[in-house]
């Protein structure tokens, strides 16, 4: 089985890019973000057409995420508030940002973090705040579900560790590598998440988002930020967790390239 996470930037832009990708890849779960797209216009036949069951929670012009997902999923929900109290959540479900769906006896959580424009912006304050919030909505679910199978993932705009960025130096202060964010990113995964692609893939030189500036993607000076983190239950499922490069090479992509979980049979 296969989990794919995908920054779109743009779904009915990439559609056809897309399809194109899942028509040559077998991929039983597509975690889609930054769709840009009400779900009322969201490009569901052409996805159905390819035996996908669509789930998207989206908004105009902006983030939104979405679920695919070869079998019917089930509770799917959206945003914090699934788990946690109004007063908790305040204004932080107004974007698009988190989705879950169930299948079977997994769970995965689809989610956009922000970037968070600029260290110490009010969008950065955001960002911390979310991350906090995505802390505490995580602590929940695992005290409900302790031996969880969960797979989190999509973009979560920041780079783990130095490893993670072409040219680390200099990058204390650059928004994605900031130490609060990274300190906030390490207080979710102290839940006990590892992260997929590191389990596999120790070495650094390898990305999921290059700028569309300076040809940064034929240099290969990119960031690692899109991840798939897993809890215990599922990482003795996982077999494997790589990126393809390919869609990233094609004319008019995305600035993100999927990263995709292999998990054995369940």
């Amino acid at each position: 089985m296969r989990i794919a996470t995908w920054n779109v930037n743009s779904v009915r832009t990439r559609l056809t890019h897309l399809t194109t990708w899942l028509t040559a890849n077998p991929i039983e779960v597509v975690c889609l973000q930054e769709t840009k797209v009400v779900d009322a216009d969201f490009p569901r036949q052409s996805l159905e057409a390819l035996g996908y069951h669509v789930y998207p929670a989206g908004q105009k012009a902006y983030n939104g995420v979405a679920l695919l997902s070869r079998q019917p999923l089930d509770d799917v929900h959206v945003g914090f508030s699934a788990l946690l109290p109004a007063g908790r959540v305040g204004d932080l479900d107004d974007q698009k940002r988190l989705i879950r769906g169930v299948l079977g006896s997994r769970q995965v959580l689809n989610v956009y973090i922000p970037n968070g424009s600029a260290v110490d912006s009010e969008k950065y304050a955001y960002k911390l705040a979310w991350l906090t919030a995505l802390r505490d909505y995580l602590d929940a679910l695992l005290t409900q579900t302790p031996d969880l199978a969960l797979c989190l993932c999509g973009d979560f705009n920041i780079a783990p560790d130095d490893r993670d960025i072409h040219d680390p130096v200099g990058k204390d202060d650059h928004i994605m590598a900031s130490p609060l964010e990274r300190q906030a990113l390490q207080q979710i995964t102290s839940l006990g998440l590892l992260d997929g692609f590191r389990h596999f893939t120790p070495e650094t030189g390898h990305y999921t988002w290059w700028d569309y500036r300076a040809a940064a993607f034929r240099r290969n000076q990119g960031w690692r930020i899109d991840h798939h983190y897993l809890t215990p239950a599922l990482a003795a499922q996982a077999q494997n967790c790589w990126i393809d490069r390919t869609p990233r090479s094609w004319p008019q992509p995305s600035d993100h390239a999927p990263v995709l979980l292999e998990l054995a049979q369940g």
